[in-house]
């Protein structure tokens, strides 16, 4: 498990309750065969979990040390939780170290070659996740049915190129500010014929894309085009321009809320209207009128 503690405000607090931990989920320590290395694997728990409580589904989270993403992503999953406005989730937070090596395809472009060195290691990634990661986890934890592939810049990029190269590993495909500026824009140039060789399926793809412009706004809007032209069956997808408010470092956290919203909300509270709500209602056991 892992925590943070503080010490109590303004001090004279009893001993017994100064720093105690705040538990937000369980980290594990998991040893990949296939990268030769050991990674951060992070849960949260949604309430109810351990009374059988449905869920809808599991999140996997790129980036998601604790350092890294995990922690505010997982405090969205809390929000619907509390609020039942879009559905429960797990949240499982993947480490990444080499984000350039491991979150990237193999570089085509003679300047990219050269530039990124550490380059071109998704596809080992990939099988990481849906190999290693995904055992691992289905092992330990109900999961649900859905399984969502979550990133952000680079990330987003392979989120992306997932979807496009191996769109069974995950469901549903969550790209924010993805980086198809990648290799001159390969992974945008060749998402037609990628998405011509997909079958029918019930994915759902959301991408996200702030006021990055240049090389960035060409490559999502080749991909985007090609999205529109292909028409894939069953695919629910959609495009957020969040350019007019928000910038690449700044995206992040409100365009996933928006995405869980939009693909996985709950119907409103149907339920009569308590009184109190009510602009002329009264308590049931008041009396009808003042005096009587």
């Amino acid at each position: 498990m892992f925590a943070c503690a503080t010490a109590p405000a303004g001090g004279g607090a009893a001993d017994d309750d100064a720093n105690r931990p705040i538990v937000i989920g369980e980290s594990h320590t998991l040893s990949s065969a296939l990268l030769g290395d050991d990674r951060q694997i992070n849960v949260w728990i949604p309430p109810g979990y351990a009374d059988d409580r449905p869920i809808h589904g599991t999140i996997y989270l790129l980036d998601g040390a604790l350092d890294q993403d995990f922690e505010h992503i997982a405090g969205l999953a809390q929000l619907g939780a509390l609020s039942w406005t879009f559905e429960t989730f797990l949240v499982v937070g993947i480490q990444t170290k080499d984000r350039q090596h491991e979150l990237t395809s193999p570089p085509t472009d003679p300047r990219f070659v050269k530039g990124f060195p550490t380059a071109g290691g998704a596809a080992t990634f990939r099988r990481f996740l849906v190999e290693e990661v995904r055992a691992f986890v289905e092992a330990r934890y109900r999961t649900g049915a859905r399984r969502v592939l979550v990133g952000e810049s680079l990330a987003g990029l392979f989120v992306v190129d997932t979807f496009l190269e191996a769109p069974g590993s995950f469901d549903d495909y969550l790209a924010v500010s993805p980086s198809l500026w990648w290799d001159a824009r390969s992974v945008a140039e060749g998402a037609a014929a990628k998405l011509a060789r997909h079958g029918p399926s019930d994915h759902r793809l959301y991408v996200a894309s702030a006021d990055e412009g240049g090389a960035m706004k060409v490559g999502t809007d080749l991909f985007l085009a090609a999205l529109r032209a292909a028409e894939p069956e069953g695919l629910t997808w959609t495009h957020s321009d969040r350019s007019a408010s928000e910038t690449h470092a700044t995206i992040y956290h409100g365009a996933v809320l928006e995405a869980l919203r939009r693909f996985y909300a709950l119907p409103p509270y149907e339920g009569e209207t308590p009184w109190w709500m009510d602009v002329d209602g009264v308590p049931p056991d008041a009396p009808a009128e003042p005096g009587s």
